[in-house]
C-alpha cells in the first residue's frame, strides 16, 4: 500500500466523521493561533522596549548615587548624597573617551499658571542634556550656556505639562509659570517622548542647573552643590566600556574609594539597560509561550482521544485489512498519517488565523506585534509533531488487534 493510498484512506476517515474532526482540528487551530499571536506580542514588547531605550539617547553611560558602607551598614542606590556638579566637571575635563556631560538635579514641585496647577518634576541640568538623550525641543529653544551663567528664570516644558496647566490651544512659548512661587518664562516645548520605565518623560519642566540651585533647591555648604544623576554620553559605541572605566577610576580617586571601602556611585551603561529589558522580555515571551502551549496539549490530547474512538468504531475493517493481508505497520502508519493530517490541517489554518489576530491586535489594542518566521516555522512542526506523538497510541492499539476478534465485532 502505498503513501498516496495512505492518505486517501486517511481522509475517508475523517470525512466519515466530520463534525468530531472539525472539532478536533479547532483545538489545534486555537493552540497554534494563540502560540502565534502571544509570541508576536511577546517579541512587540521587546522591540518596543529596545526602541524605547534607544531613543534616550546614543553611548549612554548613567551615574548615580550609590552603595556606601558606614559602620559596615550598606546603604541602597541613591540613599547618600555622593555625588556634586564638580564631580560631573571633572568627568568632562580629565576622561579622553567622554564626549560630552550633563549634571542632573531633579525634585517634584508645584507648577502654577493662570489658576491652573499641576505637580511635575523639575529637572535642573545642562544645555548638553539634549544632545545627550536626544531630547529636543519641537516649538521655541532649550536654554544655552548663557542663560546658566546668567541665571536666567527660564524654563523649558514638556507637553503632558503644556497639556496640564496650558491646554491644547494656547502657546506658552513666551508666557511665564510660577515654580515654587518663581516666576520663570517659557522658552520651549520638547517633543514628545512618551513613557520609559513607568516614568512619564514629558510630565517635566527643564530649567538652568545654576537657576536650580540659586532660587529652587539651593547647596549645602558641607557637600557642595549636590546632584541627583550624571548622565556622560561616550564618544563612541565601541569606547563605552572604555569611558566607563575612566570614569570609574575619576570618581574612585575623588571620593577616596579605595579598598576595602566600596564605590559610593552606580555606573550603568546603555548596553547594561538593554541586556536587563531584554532578559525581562524573553522572560514575558517564554510565559506567553508556555500557557498557548498548554492549549497545543489540549489540542493533542482531543486528537488522541478521537483516533482511539475510532479504532473503536472501526475494529471490524481493521480485522478484514488484517485478514487480507495487511500488516502491523501497515495499520500503524494509516492511523498515524491520519492523525498527522488533522493535526497539520489545523496547524495551517492555525498559522493563518495567528497571522491575522497578530495583526488585529497590532491594529485593534495599538500594541506593537511581530510575528517572526521562526515562530512560524516552530508552530508548522509542532503540529506535525503532535499528530505524530499522539497517533502513535491509538495506532498501536489499532494494530495490535486479533484478526479473528476483531472480525467478530458488530
Amino acid at each position: 500500500m502505498g503513501f498516496a493510498e495512505l492518505i486517501s484512506i486517511a481522509w475517508r476517515g475523517i470525512l466519515d466523521n466530520r463534525m468530531r474532526s472539525i472539532l478536533t482540528v479547532l483545538g489545534i487551530i486555537i493552540g497554534i493561533g494563540a502560540v502565534i499571536i502571544l509570541l508576536a506580542i511577546g517579541q512587540g514588547a521587546k522591540l518596543e522596549t529596545q526602541k524605547q531605550i534607544q531613543s534616550l539617547g546614543s553611548n549612554l553611560i548613567y551615574i548615580r548615587p550609590g552603595s556606601v558602607s558606614p559602620s559596615s551598614i550598606s546603604l541602597g542606590q541613591g540613599s547618600a548624597a555622593t555625588l556634586t556638579y564638580n564631580d560631573a566637571n571633572a568627568i568632562r575635563e580629565i576622561c579622553p573617551a567622554v564626549a560630552d556631560v550633563a549634571a542632573v538635579y531633579n525634585s517634584m514641585f508645584q507648577v502654577q499658571h493662570a489658576g491652573m496647577n499641576t505637580s511635575t518634576s523639575i529637572v535642573a541640568t545642562e544645555p548638553s542634556y539634549c544632545d545627550i538623550r536626544n531630547f529636543h525641543t519641537i516649538k521655541g529653544r532649550f536654554f544655552t550656556q548663557a542663560d546658566c551663567d546668567s541665571y536666567a528664570r527660564v524654563c523649558v516644558l514638556g507637553d503632558t505639562v503644556v497639556e496640564n496647566i496650558f491646554g491644547e490651544d494656547e502657546d506658552p512659548v513666551g508666557k511665564s509659570v510660577l515654580i515654587r512661587g518663581e516666576v520663570f518664562n517659557v522658552l520651549g516645548v520638547m517633543e514628545h517622548k512618551g513613557m520609559s520605565q513607568f516614568n512619564d518623560n514629558d510630565d517635566q519642566i527643564f530649567v538652568p542647573l545654576t537657576t536650580g540651585y540659586n532660587t529652587l533647591f539651593g547647596s549645602n555648604a558641607a557637600t557642595g552643590r549636590i546632584v541627583k544623576s550624571i548622565l556622560v554620553e561616550a564618544k563612541a559605541e565601541d569606547e563605552v566600556s572604555q569611558a566607563e572605566f575612566q570614569i570609574t577610576n575619576v570618581l574612585r580617586q575623588r571620593h577616596k574609594c579605595m579598598p576595602p571601602v566600596g564605590d559610593d556611585f552606580m555606573i550603568r551603561t546603555q548596553v547594561d539597560i538593554m541586556q536587563t529589558a531584554q532578559s525581562v522580555t524573553e522572560v514575558f515571551t517564554l510565559l506567553l509561550g508556555t500557557t498557548a502551549g498548554i492549549s497545543l496539549l489540549v489540542g493533542g490530547i482531543g486528537i488522541m482521544n478521537i483516533m482511539l474512538v475510532s479504532v473503536t468504531e472501526r475494529t471490524r475493517e481493521i480485522g478484514i485489512r488484517k485478514a487480507i493481508g495487511a500488516r502491523y505497520h501497515q495499520i500503524m502508519a494509516q492511523f498515524i498519517i491520519e492523525a498527522m493530517v488533522l493535526s497539520l490541517t489545523g496547524g495551517i489554518i492555525g498559522i493563518g488565523v495567528g497571522l491575522l489576530g497578530a495583526a488585529l491586535v497590532g491594529n485593534l489594542a495599538k500594541w506593537t506585534t511581530e510575528v517572526t518566521p521562526e515562530s512560524v516555522i516552530l508552530s508548522f512542526f509542532v503540529s506535525i509533531a503532535i499528530g505524530l506523538f499522539f497517533g502513535i497510541y491509538p495506532a498501536r492499539q489499532a494494530a495490535r488487534l486479533d484478526p479473528i476478534t476483531a472480525l467478530r465485532a458488530e
